[in-house]
């Protein structure tokens, strides 16, 4: 299994547009052989921002390579860039092979 997560920090004040652009999105994610779940989180809010984080779990690290090589990906991402006042930098990707579950 192969977890995948993108961390956020969403500028204070931009939380609720930041969750209804996720809430809206045609993620596409079901279409893609490996996929599993998805989750999208929030953490901690300080002065400055809230921190989000995506989190989708894949059969393994190449069924989540192929979702990101994709078309499905592209049309989900066609207007991410169209919202980056929401954000405090670019989110930050982190990749987990599981070692131990159950």
């Amino acid at each position: 299994m192969f977890i995948a997560m993108n961390r956020f920090k969403v500028a204070r004040g931009s939380e609720a547009a930041f969750e209804a652009i996720w809430r809206e999105r045609d993620s596409r994610l079901g279409e893609m052989a490996g996929f599993k779940s998805f989750h999208l989180l929030k953490g901690p809010v300080t002065e400055a921002h809230a921190l989000y984080a995506s989190h989708t779990i894949w059969a393994s690290r190449a069924d989540f390579e192929a979702w990101t090589r994709s078309e499905q990906f592209r049309q989900a991402h066609k207007n991410a860039g169209q919202n980056k006042d929401l954000y405090l930098g670019p989110p930050e990707f982190e990749g987990f092979e599981t070692i131990l579950g159950e």
